[in-house]
């Protein structure tokens, strides 16, 4: 069965390593016949979010006019959001968490959705992917039953390419390809 799936790549570098594989990720979902669209933050406006309480006591959209709203009804169409984000300080990047605080009025409507995290970072420490999930656990434990249904971390890598040749690039394809 074809699944509605949405890759949100945060790394600021097009073609960076985590943006490699969220790449290697959507070329296996797509030949797993899905319909994958992906979502590169850095070429998106995403305000943070002001704490206004508009969208959260009052239920009305965000006053703020920027790509939030769009990229937060392709997460509550998608049945499946994959997150994508290089290691800084042992943390998601700042691309991904503004996204994720702009969820606050509408997290309410994302049920039911399988997640896939993946990340990348300079050291090679695999624990650090457990701190990494622990973040988007955060947003997830928020959810109406969300599913944690895979993860890739490749440490070792910092500088853009350096990726290249790692198994976990496959990894990240089969993952895709399962999913």
């Amino acid at each position: 069965m074809s699944k509605n799936i949405l890759i949100l790549s945060s790394s600021p570098r097009l073609g960076g390593n985590s943006d490699t594989l969220c790449n290697e990720f959507m070329r296996g979902a797509i030949e797993g016949k899905n319909q994958v669209e992906k979502i590169f933050l850095r070429d998106k406006t995403i305000y943070p979010c002001t704490g206004c309480g508009v969208c959260s006591q009052y239920q009305k959209p965000c006053p703020q006019k920027d790509d939030a709203a769009e990229i937060i009804g392709k997460m509550l169409a998608a049945d499946v959001i994959v997150m994508g984000t290089p290691v800084y300080f042992y943390a998601m990047s700042a691309q991904m968490k503004i996204l994720i605080d702009r969820c606050c009025g509408p997290y309410t409507e994302m049920k039911n959705k399988e997640f896939y995290f993946i990340a990348t970072a300079a050291e090679e420490n695999e624990e650090i992917m457990d701190r990494i999930v622990a973040n988007f656990m955060g947003f997830l434990d928020c959810l109406e039953n969300p599913e944690v249904k895979g993860t890739v971390f490749c440490g070792g890598v910092w500088h853009a390419g350096e990726i290249k040749g790692s198994p976990k690039l496959q990894e990240a394809f089969e993952m895709g390809k399962r999913a």
